[in-house]
């Protein structure tokens, strides 16, 4: 990939100040929307490298600041990998050259997370199935992370549906988006798609991110962060619109 333009970096850095924003106010939705605006103007496959970093500081810090990591990876540790085994096995769609089909892909996976967290009912997993269901709900969340670079689908709703507390909740968030993001970085680098350039302008992700979730977290006290939510996944919709039928209009 050629040198990073200015208008480039100065793209990259708003991208994930709004999307630092996002996750400081809803508590989710930087690797999502960063995803989301970045594709708009690079292939899908470079937006997951420059994701990388900034994911990993701030979703750490969320897992971190949980409750307890052990007992949530305890409970999860099967969909944990699942998901690393499907994304270095999707990745591989997402480090080919088909741009046309990852674009469109990345879009529909916007489409499919926005539409169903706006429509949906929340569901519940019942206890006799979470083993079996938790290691495929993982597989199924690597492969689409591994071909779009988005963590959310399905593992959001089904985390949700385990019926745990808020603080519990976002731990667990947290350890998926974690594990999806170094999951993510390995398949990558596995098919030569991580460029150390991609690595440097990554790191300086890291600080409009962290800039974003701060003045996010102090939005959230003034607004209704449901919402906001609500204007964010509608938003989410139109992206993927745009991604979805870009290959197939231009």
């Amino acid at each position: 990939m050629p040198a990073f333009s200015l208008f480039l970096t100065s793209t990259i850095v708003a991208t994930f100040l709004l999307a630092g924003i996002v996750k400081g106010v809803t508590g989710m939705g930087l690797p999502t929307l960063a995803m989301g605006l970045l594709g708009t103007v690079m292939p899908p496959v470079t937006a997951a490298s420059l994701l990388i970093v900034p994911s990993f500081v701030t979703n750490v810090w969320q897992l971190f600041a949980g409750p307890s990591f052990a007992s949530t990876l305890r409970r999860l540790w099967l969909m944990m990998a699942g998901i690393v085994i499907g994304t270095v096995a999707g990745s591989r769609l997402l480090a080919s050259d088909n741009v046309k089909w990852t674009t469109a892909g990345l879009g529909a996976a916007l489409i499919v997370h926005a539409t169903y967290s706006l429509l949906a009912r929340q569901p519940a997993v019942p206890a006799r199935a979470e083993r079996w269901s938790s290691a495929v709900v993982g597989f199924l969340t690597g492969l689409v992370t591994g071909g779009t670079g988005v963590f959310v689908v399905p593992a959001v709703p089904y985390i949700q549906a385990l019926g745990l507390s808020r603080d519990d909740l976002i731990q667990a968030l947290g350890l998926s988006f974690t594990v999806s993001t170094i999951a993510l970085a390995l398949g990558l680098a596995s098919h030569g798609a991580f460029e150390v350039g991609h690595l440097a302008m990554s790191l300086l992700a890291v600080l409009p991110a962290l800039l974003g979730m701060w003045l996010g977290q102090v939005l959230r006290q003034k607004i209704n962060a449901a919402t906001f939510r609500r204007w964010f996944l509608a938003f989410l919709i139109l992206l993927g619109l745009e991604l979805l039928l870009r290959p197939f209009v231009a």
